[in-house]
């Protein structure tokens, strides 16, 4: 199992195009570790604001229904990919997710999604 540092490592060498890489508790939206990023893409800031689209989705599949869980979100800009993995911590039942952003022009976004699903795997929080 790979301590959150090490698997955040990983996804920034591992994934083609990788510009960012956060994990983030949805239920504070704070991020508990992030690697990338810079004065274009500020991580925290990214972390705060995904957790709303999380909580929104979250919400709208309750509304609806819906009994399944959400894999993956993606949101595509002109220019990059945003993927949103959620995990659930195997300690503590804690909703958490990890946050990708990818130069669209680079990245793979398929091995992106396999990269990222078996980083969950290995993930120790």
């Amino acid at each position: 199992m790979a301590k959150t540092e090490v698997a955040l490592k990983e996804a920034m060498t591992s994934i083609e195009g990788a510009l960012g890489v956060a994990l983030v508790d949805y239920t504070s939206g704070m991020a508990l570790g992030t690697v990338g990023g810079g004065k274009d893409l500020d991580l925290n800031v990214a972390a705060a604001g995904n957790t709303d689209v999380v909580r929104a989705k979250v919400r709208t599949m309750e509304h609806l229904g819906l009994k399944d869980e959400i894999e993956d979100i993606l949101i595509t800009l002109g220019t990059q990919y945003h993927l949103i993995r959620l995990l659930k911590s195997r300690n503590t039942g804690t909703g958490l997710f990890l946050y990708l952003a990818l130069d669209s022009s680079q990245a793979n976004l398929a091995m992106a999604r396999h990269q990222l699903k078996k980083i969950e795997g290995d993930l120790d929080v």
